[in-house]
């Protein structure tokens, strides 16, 4: 294995990474993510006659709050200065999925992949907590990082 994972120091014990020599540049991350429901539901959705009102608005404001409190829920993510965040849903109503596309980006010394990923999820997690009462047998899949640019390693894209 080349890579060696830098959350680990020589003893193998678990650190914040230092960041403080690196370079700040322009660091942008995309993650995506899709959750399958019944035909019903989705049309509950679209319809916008779900109980608790406006699903993918309002999962939208909570994965962009999401986003910028990463480093409140993962361990050894750095707390970082987001200058934006895009989060955008749209549905295939022949699969009967929403999908869900975030974009972080900052000025700083680490990239924004957890952030993007973070958005993603709980705004997936979101919409299944706005339709359970509907469908308890959705499925959240597919969640990743797409593309990052900026930093050290330099651009990326699966």
């Amino acid at each position: 294995m080349t890579e060696h994972l830098t959350h680990f120091d020589a003893a193998g014990q678990a650190h914040m990474v230092d960041v403080g020599a690196k370079a700040e540049t322009h660091r942008i991350a995309v993650a995506t993510g899709s959750i399958r429901m019944k035909p019903e539901t989705l049309a509950l959705i679209l319809s916008g006659t779900a109980k608790k009102g406006d699903v993918l608005g309002i999962a939208r404001i909570a994965a962009i709050m999401a986003s910028k409190r990463t480093a409140d829920l993962v361990p050894l993510c750095h707390p970082l200065a987001l200058t934006r965040v895009a989060v955008d849903f749209t549905t295939d109503e022949p699969s009967n999925t929403v999908h869900c596309r975030a974009q972080v980006e900052t000025y700083g010394k680490t990239g924004v992949e957890m952030e993007a990923l973070t958005a993603v999820q709980v705004g997936l997690l979101t919409v299944y907590d706005m339709c359970k009462a509907a469908d308890r047998g959705m499925v959240m899949t597919d969640i990743r990082v797409t593309e990052k640019a900026g930093g050290k390693s330099g651009d990326w894209k699966a």
